[in-house]
């Protein structure tokens, strides 16, 4: 119980700060009313940067933790391999 009343708190703590200003909210579009600070988008093409950023974020953490729960190197020569051998012998 503790932990899930401490985990609230911190998402709370953390985000509330996030969220927009009046004069930031005034200027950003609908979709980011209140919860982006500063200038607006500058064109429709920042949406495509944003878009493309989000899509190279979201592989590369897909990747992170397929490769740390299944890493997948069972070639007898593979670097590790050698480091395991070695402590077997210590």
């Amino acid at each position: 119980m503790k932990r899930l009343v401490l985990s609230l708190w911190m998402i709370g703590a953390f985000t509330i700060p996030l969220l927009a200003c009046p004069v930031c909210e005034r200027n950003q579009p609908k979709l980011f009313r209140g919860i982006l600070h500063g200038a607006g988008p500058e064109s429709k093409w920042d949406y495509v940067i944003v878009a493309i950023i989000f899509v190279i974020s979201l592989l590369t953490l897909f990747y992170a933790i397929k490769w740390l729960i299944k890493p997948g190197e069972k070639q007898d020569n593979h670097i590790k391999r050698l480091i395991l051998k070695q402590e077997e012998h210590e």
